[in-house]
């Protein structure tokens, strides 16, 4: 237990302990002056003397002093008294004495004894001294009763706790940001109706330390399980902002009083707002101060900026402390360059810190591998531990071998957690056996949380349905999202729709202007879709722009489009160059386009290549469709009448 001077006492008479590296040579003078005034019998510098030797660790020395000082009246002897002989390990002997200063007015021995009655449970009394301590100014005294009160939960705690943080208590100062932090989220879920639930299985880990992507059931690559949260309403950003701001506040008197997580909370905030220098200035503090979790945020910062090594020097910094997310961090850095088994030495280290994202990157890294076992036990042991990510990834693992009844459970409990991978790849095995109600309430439920692919399969589901309005409202989400197919989707859905001058026009009729319908073909086609680029080549050929339209259908062909080998053919045939697009139709027709073995077919037969123009005709007959098969079975039969003539 701290020195319980009396601190009114001491700050008259310039008693107040200072702590030094060494001893102060005006301390001495001050001491000897004391020592000789006691020794002539004078009280107060008797108990000015016990303080000094009790702060300098004498305590044999100082007891006869305080004892002395003590019997005569002296309350900040009796308290320091107290401090001596709990000290010594006689905690009641300490109490009596504590309640004879404290009875005499001293609130630092009214604290003291406020925290010896809490230690032995009695917390009516605890609360009783405390509140005598905290009513005559003490600052330790306010916050060891605003302590008690939070404990019980009572509504007076923030009002003690603001009152000790306003007297300068750092600890006070921190408790209380984090509590109008709190109070500031669950304003904001109140209002906006997104409240975080409680989930039986864990929330999972954040994947900011993973070496590669998520596995996703859907295409083996990275999924987007961002959650989109309403925007709140303007009373809710009103009182949310005012109770962050407060908040700051807060934690900016606490880090500046050397309270390193208060440094830490403040860095994150500052960070959240986009102000990195200050944000990095407040880390450097708080890790400077031993704070591993800053020391792994500043790693972060500086691997942002692009300064990767030291980065390294402050994860590894984070690391040796016990910070799991920092070794993460190394195993990522590691993976990444390549140096396997160092990267598996700090995912293992993560993990004997107690962090399960460990075991996920653990089976993330054999995954890449191939060590497919390894992975299996990794994921499953991360999964147990209730990583939700590495249960999606367990189940992706199982269903790729043929596991699907081992895969389900799996990736049921990992979208209950609120996976939204998981989710997804629900649908997707639902969909698989052909239960399409259940597979579009899991895509449903995913596209909800904005994973793209399944705003996709929603999309498509309502465009079976002939619902146009919902198929447009979730194909605009995953179109924004990346989806070319959902941008190619949607600008059919628009091109079909009213001639507003928004959406779309009729094929061939010529565009005044860049419609939304050709605004969502063009991003599709800029990602690689080959239909909406044989598209974009529709709309640039019906504006005469024969330079975009072949950019867009060689683009097309060149992917393996045969729509767009057969288009870029007629363009550049009305072009005069013939012999390209006899290529080019050849290279469509060769893979079953009926319409180029058409053109092939016509194409001969005015070269008078009879024999090969009736060859195409055959492969036109066959391929289709309907309508090209009736044409190209009527040429078929001229030309064999022109040679058996």
């Amino acid at each position: 237990m701290e020195l319980m001077g009396d601190r009114a006492t001491l700050l008259e008479t310039g008693r107040l302990p200072q702590s030094a590296d060494r001893e102060d040579p005006a301390t001495a003078v001050d001491e000897a002056r004391h020592r000789h005034a006691a020794e002539c019998g004078d009280i107060a510098s008797m108990s000015v003397l016990g303080s000094l030797l009790l702060r300098r660790g004498d305590l044999d020395g100082a007891e006869p002093f305080l004892r002395k000082a003590t019997a005569d009246g002296d309350r900040a002897a009796a308290n320091n008294l107290g401090v001596l002989l709990h000290q010594r390990g006689y905690a009641d002997e300490a109490a009596g004495w504590w309640r004879i200063a404290a009875v005499a007015g001293s609130a630092a021995a009214a604290h003291a004894l406020g925290r010896h009655h809490r230690e032995r449970g009695d917390e009516p009394a605890a609360e009783y001294w405390l509140r005598q301590s905290a009513e005559q100014g003490h600052t330790l005294g306010a916050y060891a009763l605003a302590d008690l009160l939070e404990h019980r939960s009572d509504v007076g705690a923030e009002r003690r706790m603001r009152a000790a943080a306003e007297r300068g208590h750092p600890e006070a100062a921190y408790r209380l940001a984090r509590a109008l932090e709190r109070r500031a989220a669950e304003t904001r879920g109140a209002l906006t109706g997104t409240a975080p639930l409680a989930r039986s299985f864990g929330q999972g880990a954040d994947s900011a330390y993973d070496n590669g992507a998520d596995p996703s059931y859907a295409n083996g690559g990275a999924s987007s399980s961002a959650q989109e949260i309403p925007e709140p309403d303007t009373g809710s950003r009103i009182l949310g902002g005012s109770l962050l701001a407060e908040a700051e506040q807060w934690y900016r008197q606490a880090a500046a009083r050397g309270h390193r997580r208060a440094a830490l909370q403040l860095g994150a905030i500052l960070e959240r707002r986009g102000d990195l220098k200050e944000a990095g200035r407040w880390y450097l503090t708080s890790a400077k101060d031993g704070e591993a979790r800053a020391a792994c945020a500043l790693g972060f910062l500086l691997r942002d900026a692009g300064d990767e090594d030291s980065a390294a020097v402050w994860w590894l910094k984070a690391a040796q402390n016990g910070d799991g997310n920092a070794a993460n961090a190394l195993g990522a850095l590691h993976a990444e360059r390549g140096e396997t088994q160092t990267a598996e030495r700090w995912y293992r280290a993560a993990m004997d810190a107690g962090d399960v994202n460990g075991a996920y990157n653990l089976g993330l890294l054999c995954a890449a591998q191939g060590r497919s076992r390894q992975a299996e036990q990794w994921y499953r042991r991360a999964a147990y531990a209730g990583h939700r990510e590495a249960a999606n990834a367990l189940a992706v693992l199982l269903m790729q071998g043929g596991d699907t009844a081992g895969a389900e459970p799996w990736f049921s409990k990992a979208a209950e957690a609120g996976s939204v991978d998981a989710a997804f790849n629900l649908g997707i095995l639902y969909a698989g056996r052909d239960e399409e109600p259940v597979a579009f309430e899991w895509y449903e439920r995913a596209a909800a949380a904005g994973h793209t692919e399944a705003a996709l399969q929603v999309g498509i589901a309502h465009l079976r349905e002939g619902d146009r309005q919902g198929a447009e409202r979730h194909l605009r989400c995953a179109a924004g999202g990346g989806s070319a197919e959902a941008a190619y989707r949607l600008g059919t859905v628009l091109d079909r729709g009213p001639r507003d001058g928004r959406h779309g026009v009729a094929l061939g009729e010529v565009a005044a202007e860049k419609t939304e319908c050709e605004e969502w073909y063009e991003r599709a086609a800029e990602l690689g879709h080959r239909r909406a680029q044989v598209r974009m080549g529709t709309f640039a050929a019906a504006r005469d722009d024969v330079v975009e339209a072949a950019r867009w259908y060689r683009m097309a062909a060149e992917a393996g489009s045969l729509g767009g080998a057969f288009n870029l053919g007629l363009l550049l045939a009305r072009e005069g160059s013939e012999p390209e697009a006899l290529v080019w139709w050849q290279r469509a027709a060769d893979a079953g386009h009926g319409r180029a073995a058409l053109r092939l077919a016509l194409l001969y037969a005015r070269r008078s290549d009879l024999p090969e123009a009736q060859r195409w005709c055959a492969k036109a007959v066959s391929y289709g469709p309907a309508e090209v098969s009736e044409r190209a079975a009527r040429l078929s039969e001229a030309l064999q009448q022109e040679l058996t003539a």
